[in-house]
């Protein structure tokens, strides 16, 4: 769906030592790998713009997830540069661990972070599909948890949760806290699905629920309207208590005025399509059924998160 129609070349081996091979996504991509993945592959799609400042920390944070990962999955790093004006296309390779896959697509113009995460789920190729933030806001190696509740079929798709009672918040501004907390809050009171939080986009999920994904917001809205896709299609979701905290370097791209208005736009928009359903069978529609009943996985506590030291605040 977001594949163009694809023109390989390959390229002598690269300042990774390994062979390029390439074709286009959207508008750019490159892929380097050192064989192809294997049925227990993991993805993991990155969102960037104009993340220069925070790609050394993502290096050594990648590393450190890599050495967790490697011994149980093939893994690929999906890096999405959404129209940066700054050097992040030419230095965000440097962030991909050794012995692992890469994946490097570019807009030319800034679309948004939904669109990000859309065009590197279409670029990807693992049994399980990973979103994770660039600015290591939550911490990389805690995806290893949220990949666990998908290969042990606890759910198909796993979010982390600061506003879990067993996460938490550290060092991120009052005014996005609140912003993103209450947005959560009227989200659980609108939707049929019950969850703490709503607005991250640190996500594992299973091949098939991230293929099939089919959304229209481009902004950070898109982290609520996939969570209400996927329900609607049947698919189970669970939540994973994390601790969220502040980034240590560069700067957050979110829109406030625009961002609000789009929560709105889609809070307005299940209110109707709630409504209209009732109207129509006058009891709540029955979702897809996957092997199992869908249904909500009681999280995990993530023990003593909040009190280890943590040196990623500046």
């Amino acid at each position: 769906m977001l594949l163009a129609p694809l023109s390989w070349h390959r390229e002598a081996p690269g300042r990774f030592g390994i062979g390029i091979a390439e074709w286009h996504v959207v508008n750019n991509a490159m892929r380097t790998s050192l064989q192809p993945m294997r049925t227990n592959s993991v993805s993991i799609v990155v969102p960037m713009c104009n993340e220069e400042e925070s790609i050394e920390i993502l290096r050594d944070k990648l590393s450190l997830l890599q050495e967790r990962l490697e011994r149980d999955f093939d893994v690929e790093y999906c890096l999405v540069d959404d129209g940066s004006t700054d050097s992040t296309w030419e230095l965000m390779g440097s962030a991909v661990p050794e012995n692992a896959g890469c994946v490097r697509c570019r807009h030319e113009g800034n679309r948004g972070v939904g669109a990000a995460i859309r065009t590197g789920i279409g670029a990807s190729s693992g049994s399980i599909v990973c979103t994770i933030d660039a600015d290591c806001s939550y911490s990389p190696q805690d995806l290893y948890s949220l990949i666990q509740r998908i290969v042990s079929d606890e759910a198909d798709v796993a979010v982390a949760s600061p506003y879990h009672p067993a996460g938490g918040v550290v060092g991120v501004k009052p005014w996005r806290v609140v912003l993103s907390r209450q947005c959560s809050r009227l989200y659980q009171w609108l939707s049929p699905l019950k969850l703490h939080t709503y607005t991250s986009i640190f996500r594992a999920y299973s091949a098939e629920a991230a293929r099939q994904l089919q959304f229209s917001s481009d902004g950070f809205v898109s982290a609520a309207e996939i969570l209400f896709c996927v329900h609607r299609d049947g698919f189970r979701v669970c939540e994973v208590p994390l601790v969220l905290r502040a980034r240590q370097r560069g700067y957050s791209k979110i829109r406030i005025l625009r961002t609000i208005w789009a929560h709105l736009t889609l809070m307005l928009h299940l209110m109707r399509t709630s409504v209209a359903s009732r109207q129509r069978s006058g009891a709540p529609r029955t979702a897809r059924v996957l092997g199992t009943p869908p249904k909500h996985i009681s999280p995990i506590a993530v023990r003593a998160r909040l009190s280890e030291e943590d040196t990623s605040i500046g």
